[in-house]
């Protein structure tokens, strides 16, 4: 069996889109948006703590999400994340930014012969 790939690293801005768009399914503590993530990615996207709660917090202070504490299922407490409706718009926005920089790049990556010709 042919050894699991290496995790991708997160190109800059794209942990902030990753971390909104995981809300948007529903609100969830830290760990479980990790978990999402890693999920969601086939193992692609691991997102530790160091990088992960300093997005979360900068997220909050930006108003883009809100925290609240809560008990886990293990009866631990911890803080659960949501999306505000001000986080909603931007990810929208940035979901089409995003959307318009991976077409461009696959219009790059393209073979020669199948691109069209200005």
């Amino acid at each position: 069996m042919a050894p699991e790939p290496a995790p991708l690293p997160l190109l800059p801005g794209t942990l902030d889109l990753l971390v909104l768009e995981t809300l948007r399914w529903g609100q969830q503590h830290g760990y479980g948006i990790a978990q999402a993530l890693r999920a969601r990615s086939a193992g692609a996207f691991a997102v530790d703590a160091g990088s992960l709660y300093p997005a979360l917090h900068r997220l909050e202070r930006q108003k883009l999400v809100a925290a609240d504490w809560a008990q886990s299922e293990q009866k631990q407490r911890v803080r659960v994340y949501r999306l505000l409706p001000a986080g909603r718009k931007h990810l929208a926005r940035e979901r089409g930014r995003w959307e318009r920089f991976a077409q461009a790049i696959a219009g790059v990556l393209q073979p020669l012969e199948s691109a069209v010709k200005p």
